[in-house]
């Protein structure tokens, strides 16, 4: 299957496919708070928001499958380039209004960890990858972080591809992919960081 750039009529089929892919995660859980009775919504929440930052930012949105039967999805972002716009910021605080601010302060501290992972150069950032539960193990994932790693060749202003993983077992699989770690950190007792980069 071909990788495709998609647009705003997507962010539905995006959102659920990262729900899916993200549904365990150490991240998410770690900022929506653990098991809530409304966590699904929650999830989807937030995974919503990173799919509209990108959206209003005039970012990236891959995908691969045809019309409402995506099976994987990729959102890139350009570190640097460009400021966020009002409507952003309208988005983010009705988000956190509508989780909480333990799970904003959550968010905050993360973010805050990772911060140090940005490396000098310019690149890309890979924000999410994920593959729908259906089509998990298919190749799907190896195809869009290949597709990430030649818009980043193609493009002039790029040096390489960033990316961060909480899930231990990631880290030798980037580190297959070509990625070195340029930072670990400790999130919570639970949680750990890692940031990657990939140059060209």
């Amino acid at each position: 299957m071909t990788v495709l750039r998609l647009g705003e009529e997507h962010v539905p089929e995006i959102t659920r496919v990262l729900c899916e892919a993200f549904y365990d995660y150490p991240v998410m859980q770690y900022v929506i708070g653990g098991p809530h009775d409304d966590y699904d919504h929650r999830l989807s929440t937030l995974v919503h928001f990173f799919v509209m930052a990108r959206v209003l930012r005039n970012e990236e949105l891959l995908g691969i499958g045809e019309g409402t039967d995506l099976a994987a999805a990729a959102l890139v972002s350009y570190p640097g380039r460009g400021g966020a716009p009002a409507e952003l910021a309208t988005l983010r605080d009705e988000v956190w209004r509508g989780l909480g601010t333990e799970s904003r302060s959550r968010y905050e501290a993360y973010s805050a960890c990772c911060a140090p992972f940005d490396v000098d150069v310019p690149h890309i950032h890979l924000n999410m990858i994920g593959v729908s539960r259906a089509a998990q193990g298919s190749g799907l994932g190896r195809k869009l972080i290949d597709h990430v790693h030649l818009m980043s060749r193609k493009d002039g202003s790029s040096q390489g591809v960033t990316l961060t993983t909480e899930n231990p077992a990631n880290v030798p699989l980037y580190e297959h992919f070509g990625y070195t770690v340029v930072g670990q950190t400790r999130v919570s007792p639970t949680l750990g960081a890692w940031g990657f980069f990939r140059p060209d």
